[in-house]
């Protein structure tokens, strides 16, 4: 088993939380999508930090999963609710956060404000023997209360060294599960607001990857893609950092020799119908003998 360094995953949070709030302030009308999440992640190599997973920015009915193309045009409107998510590692300790940009509504707009209270209603009950489904009794009343649904088919989750999903699940409503939260555990809680029917689905093109399986001889892949996915240790990636890794034109042709070798899963889109609006907040979370420790909060 890996061994696990408190401060390595203060240190995740800390960074995480600094390029979190670096995106939060570029999201303004006209801006580039892309631009946003790269200004993100050249933050936190910037900061001594390594991508958990790519930045990402989902709008308006996309809850999560949406990772601009490099090629990608698509702009920030005024009328936009935006979910910028962000992940880092420091040797494999990681750290998760997200936070919600309503620009038509503004920053006490009550849907944003739903999963905010959420997670902060969380933070203040949970700790060593919390039981998971009290969590999720929490988001889901305290969403409710607020005239909204939570996303009833996304949940949290633990993270560990080299690993963004694991146990225990976190639920967003009470699933009567018996699971209760022990010292030790690193817990990343990221309570979905929505005006819709709490209910996602995969929509659009997958811009998310991940290796699903050890690379074979019979493979027969070139020694640089090797090379990258030893570097990436199977966390997600995007395109673009197959762009990083290839350069432009390479690296297409690096996706698809992946593909075809069924190396890769997929991770498109998770959102409502289009007209629906979700908002997310995300902190991670150190569980301790006494209490517990937020790793994501800013300065």
């Amino acid at each position: 088993m890996a061994t696990l360094d408190p401060d390595k995953f203060r240190k995740a949070g800390r960074i995480a939380a600094n390029a979190r709030e670096y995106g939060r302030s570029l999201i303004e009308p006209g801006r580039l999508l892309r631009d946003i999440v790269e200004a993100v992640e050249a933050r936190i190599f910037e900061l001594g930090g390594k991508l958990a997973f790519p930045a990402q920015i989902s709008v308006n009915h996309i809850a999560a999963h949406y990772c601009p193309p490099p090629d990608d045009k698509t702009t920030v409107n005024a009328s936009d609710i935006l979910k910028l998510d962000c992940g880092v590692h420091v040797d494999g300790h990681v750290a998760d956060n997200a936070v919600t940009v309503d620009l038509r509504d503004g920053v006490d707009s009550p849907l944003s404000l739903a999963s905010k209270m959420a997670l902060e209603n969380v933070i203040a009950m949970v700790g060593p023997g919390v039981a998971v489904a009290e969590i999720g009794r929490t988001v889901h009343d305290t969403i409710s209360a607020m005239g909204f649904k939570p996303v009833f088919n996304l949940t949290g989750h633990g993270v560990s060294r080299w690993v963004i999903h694991c146990k225990p699940s976190i639920p967003n409503y009470d699933d009567k599960r018996s699971d209760r939260l022990a010292p030790g555990q690193i817990i990343a809680c990221e309570p979905f607001a929505t005006d819709g029917t709490g209910y996602i689905e995969e929509r659009g093109t997958a811009e998310v990857f991940r290796q699903s399986r050890t690379v074979k001889p019979r493979d027969k892949l070139p020694q640089p893609v090797i090379n990258a996915l030893e570097e990436l240790r199977r966390l997600p990636f995007a395109r673009r950092d197959l762009v990083r890794f290839f350069g432009p034109k390479e690296a297409d042709g690096v996706l698809t020799m992946l593909h075809k070798r069924r190396i890769l899963e997929d991770y498109p889109p998770l959102a409502e119908k289009p007209g629906v609006r979700i908002s997310q907040h995300e902190h991670t979370m150190m569980i301790l003998e006494d209490g517990v420790e937020v790793t994501t909060i800013h300065g």
